[in-house]
Parts: C-alpha cells; sequence; structure tokens
C-alpha cells in the first residue's frame, strides 16, 4: 500500500511527471507514491525520472491501457 495516490489518466507528458514530481515533494524520504497514468510514453518518462532524481521505481506495470508505477522517495 502506498504512502499516497496520484491518478493521471488522461493527462499526457509531461504532466504525470510534472504532477507525481510535486507531489514527491509533499512526502518524507522512504515514502511511496503510486502513480495511475494512460500516456504509453510515461513508461519511459517515469523510468528517466526515476534515474534523473535518485527516486527508486519499484514497479512498473500495464494493465487494460493504464500504467502503474510505484516510486519510493530518496
Amino acid at each position: 500500500m502506498a504512502d499516497k495516490e496520484l491518478d493521471a489518466r488522461g493527462l499526457n507528458c509531461p504532466l504525470p511527471i510534472l504532477r507525481a514530481k510535486k507531489a514527491l515533494n509533499d512526502m518524507s524520504s522512504g515514502q511511496t507514491l503510486h502513480i495511475v497514468a494512460t500516456d504509453p510514453g510515461s513508461v519511459k518518462d517515469f523510468e528517466a525520472f526515476a534515474r534523473q532524481t535518485g527516486n527508486a521505481l519499484l514497479e512498473s506495470n500495464e494493465a487494460n491501457g493504464e500504467f502503474s508505477f510505484l516510486l519510493k522517495k530518496a
């Protein structure tokens, strides 16, 4: 169970990343953020975001056109 949920369905790049960044700014180190998005580009975006920010991408899944990600704040 994530500490915080973010619904980014219907948003296109770069909005899912920007919303995730904003949500993570309000969180403590070690907390997790669960994101659901519909933009297929978000898969590569969140992988790059995790590498660039040092936050851990714990999960990345796709089901029925929805992409879910679990990020752990560094």
